[in-house]
């Protein structure tokens, strides 16, 4: 029974490979060599002394001897599925020839040996380095890594070392749904898919030898595996079983990858614009994780069932975009969030907030050394919560009315009027210097008899200067809040703004509210009161993004730098003469049910690619003194 359990996992794993799947990954990494080559020199970079100086200490990172062999000029992609169903991953590699690749794999991996030979099959050549499970195929134009990564379950071998409980019947349902619910994996889109080969009936008994077979389906070295009614010695046996048929599998797949003509795999999700771009199936992802939690809960009382179904998940987010480009004058990453329809709309309103013009009153008048500021509908976000919770818990365990009254329920005892008035949704944070400053701090020690003192003391402290702004319309609460601190001597009040009594860790805390707007800072010398070429130009930066910040890299190392070390001064402001500023943004506007989110590194040098110009930094920084 046991065996037959190996065998409908591994006819799965096969059929599963034989469906028409167009483009069904989990994840696809692009390397786009023809973008990036175009920007910066591949030898420049391999070639940099501060990469030959670490080659020459570690020569196993030496990249340049792969040149010889693979076109970095043109695009390399890593693509696989982690689902349960039937997890590989494969790279794929555009090459100089075939000759070179067999050269390099003979002088370096100990190709051709006994037991470890390449198969020459006309088309495509094979290579599966001995003691490992991945296999290497390529043809005149491309190297392939690929290796199916399935495991024989953790939960098979508790059940043949476990006396009761977790029996066939649970065997069987583990396999059910970890071969056939999950969605299949794997499929290029214009490679043909080949149908699913016949398996023969195993003949493994507890008293028959297991053969090992390589991925390229030659003979390998045989191994016996005698049953004493050991249930270990039963375990490793069906792992052996397991092992050869993935194998074979391996062998077919690899085969119908090449046999035809290898075409290069390719995702309409990758951005073929950028320099490195990737995507991963939110989905997917999600099951994974869902699989991980989810079976300690069934094997606690069976909890699993009242989870949120998986799939739900991937119905909210359909993928996830990071892109990396790198210019002369800039290195950015742009995340980009894919939503389904709904929620995008959903997220849409969130984002659509006209900002309550107030708040620019405790703006700074002169740029500050960083800023972030965001704003979003609250309202929205109170209203779309209900429906959204209510979509994501969907469980055949919860009838819909179920789900239908929780949510009422939330919506009934949540005004989300009167609350999203406690905090209207515009939040702007500001580092505007750095000052020195006397501060109680407290100190604690110990007396003869081992017993702790704390004692309070005044020191000197360099103290960041900053403030937190944000909104507020309810009409009451905020100024009953702040009564409530005087009277329970938190706060002490002075005129228009209240002290925050204690430990000075940072200076004297102060809050301000001035009608809508609430101010927390440690310094009362930056606001603006709503004018200053700051201001105006941050209003511009908001009208369009959803969240917009900026951080002065030069101005900050200069400030936080005055108390640094000669030698360390010297390399942070080596840092500060090369890079501007750093800045993140995110567009209020969802294009195409996509929400992005960018962050840029800008540099204050253009007649060098970013990636060199950091190389050179780097290098200069280590052999400074």
């Amino acid at each position: 029974m046991k065996q037959f359990y190996s065998l409908f996992l591994i006819f799965a794993i096969q059929f599963s490979f034989a469906q028409i799947n167009q483009e069904k990954y989990d994840y696809f990494v692009q390397f786009n060599g023809n973008q990036l080559s175009k920007k910066v020199d591949i030898n420049q970079v391999l070639n940099h002394p501060i990469i030959t100086k670490y080659i020459s200490k570690k020569p196993d990172f030496d990249l340049r001897k792969y040149t010889s062999i693979i076109k970095l000029d043109q695009k390399i992609t890593i693509h696989g599925s982690f689902l349960d169903s039937v997890p590989y991953y494969q790279f794929t590699i555009p090459i100089k020839g075939k000759e070179a690749v067999k050269q390099y794999l003979t002088e370096k991996l100990g190709a051709g040996t006994e037991n470890n030979a390449i198969q020459d099959l006309g088309k495509y050549s094979v290579f599966t380095p001995k003691g490992v499970k991945k296999t290497l195929a390529w043809n005149d134009e491309f190297l392939v890594i690929f290796e199916l990564t399935k495991r024989l379950p953790k939960k098979y071998y508790e059940e043949t070392t476990s006396t009761a409980v977790m029996d066939s019947v649970a065997a069987v349902d583990y396999y059910e749904n970890d071969t056939i619910v999950e969605a299949p994996a794997y499929a290029d889109p214009a490679i043909p898919v080949p149908s699913p080969p016949k398996i023969a009936e195993p003949s493994v008994s507890k008293n028959d030898p297991v053969v090992f077979t390589d991925p390229a389906g030659t003979d390998a070295v045989q191994e016996e595996y005698q049953y004493d009614g050991n249930p270990y010695e039963e375990y490793t046996a069906e792992q052996a079983e397991f092992d050869r048929k993935l194998a074979e599998n391996q062998s077919e797949i690899i085969k119908h990858l090449f046999e035809n003509g290898f075409t290069a795999p390719n995702s309409a999700k990758i951005n073929i614009g950028a320099d490195i771009s990737t995507w991963v199936d939110y989905g997917g992802m999600i099951s994974t994780l869902y699989s991980a939690y989810s079976l300690p809960m069934a094997l606690f009382g069976g909890y699993d069932k009242y989870l949120p179904m998986q799939k739900n998940f991937g119905d909210f987010v359909k993928g996830i975009n990071f892109d990396f480009y790198f210019d002369n004058d800039n290195a950015r990453i742009e995340e980009i969030v894919e939503y389904s329809k709904e929620i995008a709309d959903a997220v849409g309103k969130i984002g659509d907030r006209k900002i309550n013009k107030n708040i620019f009153n405790y703006f700074p008048s002169e740029k500050p050394l960083g800023y972030m500021s965001y704003h979003i509908n609250t309202k929205a976000a109170l209203e779309k919560f209900p429906s959204l919770m209510s979509d994501m818990f969907q469980n055949p365990k919860f009838a819909k009315e179920d789900i239908a009254i929780i949510t009422d329920l939330i919506s009934t005892i949540v005004d989300e009027e009167a609350t999203a008035k406690l905090f209207d949704g515009d939040l702007s944070a500001f580092l505007y210097n750095v000052k020195e400053v006397e501060v109680m701090t407290k100190k604690y020690s110990y007396d003869e008899n081992y017993e702790e003192k704390i004692t309070e003391e005044k020191v000197k402290k360099t103290i960041p200067l900053f403030s937190v702004v944000f909104t507020s319309t309810h009409p009451t609460f905020g100024d009953k809040l702040l009564q409530l601190g005087v009277r329970k001597k938190i706060l002490t009040q002075n005129g228009n703004y209240y002290q925050i009594s204690g430990t000075k860790e940072y200076g004297d805390i102060y809050i301000l509210k001035d009608k809508d707007v609430i101010a927390v800072s440690n310094t009362l010398d930056h606001f603006s009161k709503g004018s200053g070429a700051f201001v105006k130009e941050t209003k511009k930066d908001l009208s369009k993004n959803v969240i917009f910040g900026k951080l002065n890299i030069s101005q900050t190392i200069t400030a936080f730098g005055q108390n640094a070390k000669e030698d360390d001064l010297n390399k942070l402001n080596r840092i500060a003469s090369q890079f501007s500023d750093f800045t993140m943004e995110s567009p209020k506007k969802l294009i195409d049910n996509k929400f992005k989110f960018v962050l840029k590194l800008n540099s204050l040098q253009t007649n060098k690619n970013i990636i060199l110009q950091t190389l050179d930094l780097a290098d200069e920084m280590m052999t400074s003194k």
